[in-house]
């Protein structure tokens, strides 16, 4: 989904002292181009390529240097405060004929480097009158104005931030233009007023992002934005990597521990042990299942490893019940366990994998053990298991990646735990 987006760049740049005097905070020098050069080139980079600048201090330089904007591979119109200043959200009304029906809003001193097209199909999928990105900011790059919970904003003021805010505006929304004719068009309006009603309408959808953004409205701010944009790029594979020893680091070891001694008492006593999953959690549990038999010594299974059976009901009774009628018809029993391996861990209400959702159900009356591994929040598997490790959110746009590289990071040390282990594997058995 590719929608416009305005760039506010009507502010004073008071904050910038001498700085911005006589030139706008848009044109300020940063690693040798214009900062709004830079905006443009991150937005064409992202597919955005319909810009309407709002222009009040100083705007006819920014008409002047960047003009229609095809140097950047971009179309760049302008709509200006004119002899009265009209706000944040009045610069929005003023501008509505040029941006159509909805539309994306940056902040015209924050450098963004984040999913444009994914936010703006979020917001298609909310159904919402608007929707803000949110960053965990915990107070580390301004103060923190947003208390976001479960998906939600709960509460939103900049003017009068709580502690229990722990999130802040990241400077990039989208607003259906419709929420801007509610206010009277003499008046100035600011666009915070604007977010905070639609929260108080719960018409605000949310957008968690991972990365920290920059900014040039203030000194300290521009200089590290300078920093950044004259650093040589970081590749994703960088990113990736770094996203990973994050994960690692926010992994609870004492729920790994306790899921090693459920395990081993599983063999003990003789139960089977038996891994359900969906898409490229499904190989995982293959992969799992041999390294349990073999390695661990514990009699283990998957539904996915017979796609005869596994396609077979699924077309006869559907998807919903094929994990819980494989069970019946494996003879869960009490001493057994279930360990699923899932992104989401199954919700119901989202009917995202309601087929482990209903096996867990099932394992839950017959009073069997559960183990997980899952991401996200963890889902049903993660308020139902008897240990859980949620692989942690450090990139809400990698998930899925992490997730399953990291089912398979954790029931491969859960099967050569000194605890679970009890045959060696062959590479590590020559010398």
């Amino acid at each position: 989904m590719t929608l416009p987006i305005a760039i506010l760049a009507g502010g004073l740049a008071t904050r910038l002292g001498d700085i911005a005097a006589a030139t706008p905070k848009s044109l300020v020098d940063v690693a040798g181009k214009p900062f709004i050069a830079h905006q443009l080139a991150l937005l064409r980079r992202h597919g955005v390529d319909e810009v309407v600048v709002c222009v009040g201090h100083l705007g006819e330089q920014v008409r002047a240097v960047i003009g229609g904007g095809s140097a950047y591979g971009v179309r760049v119109r302008y709509s200006c405060d004119g002899e009265r200043r009209l706000g944040t959200g009045g610069a929005l009304r003023q501008a509505a004929s040029l941006l159509g029906p909805a539309f994306l809003v940056l902040s015209g001193d924050s450098y963004l480097e984040c999913d444009y097209q994914a936010i703006a199909a979020a917001f298609s999928a909310s159904g919402r009158d608007g929707l803000m990105t949110v960053l965990r900011n915990e107070g580390r790059w301004d103060r923190s104005n947003v208390l976001y919970e479960d998906g939600r904003i709960v509460r939103y003021d900049k003017a009068d931030a709580t502690p229990d805010m722990r999130h802040i505006d990241y400077g990039l929304g989208v607003l259906k233009a419709a929420v801007l004719d509610a206010y009277p068009a003499e008046c100035a309006l600011d666009l915070a007023a604007v977010y905070r009603e639609l929260v108080e309408r719960d018409q605000l959808a949310a957008y968690e992002v991972s990365g920290r953004f920059y900014e040039i409205g203030t000194p300290e701010g521009l200089e590290d934005t300078r920093r950044h944009l004259a650093a040589p790029p970081v590749s994703y594979a960088r990113r990736h990597l770094d996203e990973t020893a994050r994960i690692v680091a926010g992994i609870e070891a004492e729920v790994i521990e306790k899921m090693a001694g459920m395990l081993a008492a599983l063999r003990a006593r003789g139960g089977r042990l038996f891994f359900l999953g969906v898409g490229g959690s499904a190989a995982n549990c293959s992969h799992a299942v041999n390294d349990f038999r073999k390695i661990a010594g514990i009699e283990a299974y998957t539904p996915v490893d017979n796609v005869s059976e596994l396609t077979a009901r699924t077309n006869d009774d559907g998807w919903e019940s094929v994990f819980v009628e494989w069970l019946k018809g494996s003879r869960l029993r009490r001493e057994d366990m279930v360990f699923v391996l899932s992104v989401g861990g199954g919700s119901l209400e989202k009917n995202v994998s309601p087929n482990l959702v209903r096996a867990l159900q099932y394992a839950r009356e017959t009073g069997t053990e559960i183990l997980g591994v899952v991401g996200r929040d963890g889902g049903y598997t993660a308020r139902v298991a008897d240990a859980c490790v949620i692989v942690p959110t450090v990139n809400p746009d990698n998930v899925t990646p992490h997730s399953e590289a990291f089912q398979s990071v954790l029931w491969h040390l859960l099967v050569s735990h000194p605890a679970v282990k009890i045959v060696q594997t062959k590479w590590e058995s020559k010398q």
